[in-house]
């Protein structure tokens, strides 16, 4: 460690007092004219963050204004530049830098909370394993054997993370305090889910060789699966609270957006790239197979689940009654808020402009001719955009305008949402381009940069509102609603692209046309063609669900999400907190 040299004299070195240049009462003279400010002139309001519950960082009892740092900088912000000069006046130079800085609210990141950073990151991985695997490439091989319909029943699997709010105030109320509140919950989440994935892996090829048999059990097996990764989430929102400092509680988001992007893009594309025949073909590796993939996922879980055991969790103290009973009425006293209403309907409201894009084009895409391969370098070029932009929505939502990176990105993802639509239907046959797989990319990039600020913002807005006393319930309420804005829809969009398209198996030869749903999966086309026929799709309902959606985004950003957005982001923190 570094130190700094004292003066010859022994003694630290301190800033020499600036002279009183105003002049003295007894005078006679006028006063400058700017001695006659009021205080409201120089009040800096600095940006608030929600308290947190840990008890290191203050004194529960006997506490008093003076005693609490906390106090201090807000006492220091109501000084004008100058004053806080003048306070530093009998400081070291050393002090002086620190007293300023700390006014300033400039504050070099404590190792706790890197270290902190760090944990969020892993732990949320973790989340990201099974999630992608439910909700990215196991649909995804599904394509080949099922319909869209029944690709929608699988869908389902994605609800109980939507739905976590039902159970997350038992997850808040009910712990051993000999691990900790978190604790208790996140290490048998993450030993049921080792436990589940290994158990899937050693049946996997057997369920996907022919998933129409098996498609109900396929989906209770992943439903499993999301169930317990959605209560480790409850748990992990809750703990970020009171890892973080209140200066970095904005972090949290990012550390979300990171861990959770990456376990899902390991899961999803890189997962699906190394599945590819093609691909291992290609590049002369073996073929990784879903068995062999899920053990991974087992031994990752398994292994950071024995790391939990060696880090020390601080004691929540709360003064607050927090049985189940109570975090019940709590969450219930939470919704009646007007304006968590209204944020709720907004997060209902959200993301139907793009749902579509998010449930079928990649899907259309791949049924056109692109590869496995193609999609996957396509994402791993976009991954540290969403690193980049993970971190950017922490640094752009700091403040008292958490949610100004979510609205800008509106447009950008409604944009694209229309230009990816109008690449399906020009979507060139095989082989690709270089041109249009450039476009593509970049497209791609345009698209998960915004979704990702979009994330990231939200999610810092919801750290900024919640009240840490029953931190882990009203995150998760708040994540709820938004994850379940992007799920309810999925399942029409899915069943609606089936409904509307009209397709037919042509038999040449008969001189007979069968309608055929089939046919927008291989497998029916392969029954099509077994028969000596031809699918032809004469009306793709993609475009049709897609024109709408597009069309319902449009009016509800205009005329309600912005508008509605920029008068919550206005109520006070104190209106949104319940006992703190």
């Amino acid at each position: 460690m570094t130190t700094t040299p004292l003066p010859p004299n022994g003694k630290p070195r301190r800033r020499q007092a600036q002279k009183d240049k105003t002049p003295d009462a007894h005078t006679g003279s006028m006063p400058h004219p700017s001695a006659h400010a009021t205080s409201l002139e120089s009040i800096e309001i600095l940006p608030r963050t929600p308290l947190s519950t840990r008890t290191p960082r203050r004194v529960q009892a006997g506490w008093s204004p003076n005693e609490d740092g906390h106090a201090e900088e807000v006492e220091l912000s109501l000084l004008g530049e100058e004053e806080r000069r003048q306070a530093a006046a009998d400081l070291t130079v050393e002090e002086e830098q620190a007293y300023l800085s700390q006014a300033d609210g400039k504050r070099p990141m404590s190792s706790r909370d890197k270290r902190a950073i760090v944990l969020l990151i892993i732990l949320y991985l973790i989340q990201g394993f099974p999630l992608g695997l439910a909700l990215g490439s196991v649909p995804f091989i599904l394509r080949e054997h099922l319909s869209y319909s029944e690709i929608a029943v699988f869908s389902l699997a994605g609800y109980p993370y939507s739905l976590k709010l039902l159970w997350s105030p038992i997850v808040d109320s009910m712990f051993f305090p000999t691990i900790g509140r978190r604790k208790s919950w996140i290490i048998p989440m993450q030993l049921v889910i080792g436990t589940i994935m290994l158990a899937i892996s050693y049946h996997a090829e057997e369920l996907m060789s022919n998933p129409g048999e098996h498609l109900y059990t396929l989906s209770a097996a992943f439903t499993a699966l999301v169930f317990f990764s959605a209560t480790q989430d409850i748990a992990v929102d809750g703990w970020a609270l009171t890892l973080l400092s209140e200066d970095n509680l904005a972090f949290a988001s990012t550390c979300q957006t990171i861990g959770l992007n990456t376990g899902y893009l390991m899961s999803y594309t890189v997962f699906l790239a190394l599945n590819s025949e093609d691909f291992a073909k290609r590049w002369g590796i073996p073929r990784l197979s879903l068995a062999t993939y899920l053990s991974f996922c087992a031994f990752m879980s398994f292994a950071v689940t024995i790391w939990l055991f060696f880090i020390k969790e601080d004691k929540e103290s709360t003064s607050e009654d927090i049985s189940i009973k109570a975090v019940y009425t709590t969450m219930w006293q939470i919704c009646r808020l007007r304006h968590v209403q209204i944020l709720l309907v907004v997060h209902l409201l959200a993301k139907i402009g793009w749902q579509a894009n998010d449930a079928v084009t990649q899907l259309k895409m791949v049924e056109k001719g692109l590869g496995r391969e193609d999609l996957a370098i396509t994402v791993l070029i976009d991954f540290p955009f969403q690193i980049v932009g993970g971190w950017l929505a922490g640094k752009w939502s700091r403040g008292d305008k958490p949610l100004r990176p979510w609205i800008y990105a509106f447009w950008p993802r409604l944009a694209l949402t229309l230009f990816f639509t109008l690449m399906v239907y020009y979507f060139p046959a095989p082989p690709i381009s270089t041109g249009f797989f450039v476009m593509l990319v970049t497209a791609t990039i345009a698209q998960s940069f915004a979704g990702t600020i979009q994330f990231g913002g939200i999610s810092a807005f919801h750290t900024r509102i919640s009240d840490p006393v029953v931190g882990g319930t009203y995150m998760t309420l708040l994540n709820t609603f938004t994850n379940l804005g992007g799920t309810w829809p999925r399942y029409f969009v899915l069943k609606g692209v089936d409904f509307f398209s009209v397709a037919t198996c042509q038999i040449k030869d008969a001189d007979l046309s069968v309608p055929a749903h089939e046919c927008v999966s291989e497998h029916g086309k392969a029954a099509c063609a077994n028969l000596g026929g031809e699918c032809i799709t004469e009306r793709d309902g993609y475009y049709i669900v897609s024109a709408i959606c597009l069309g319902f985004g449009v009016l509800s950003v205009i005329f309600f999400l912005i508008p509605t957005a920029r008068k919550l982001q206005a109520v006070p923190v104190s209106k949104w907190r319940i006992y703190s």
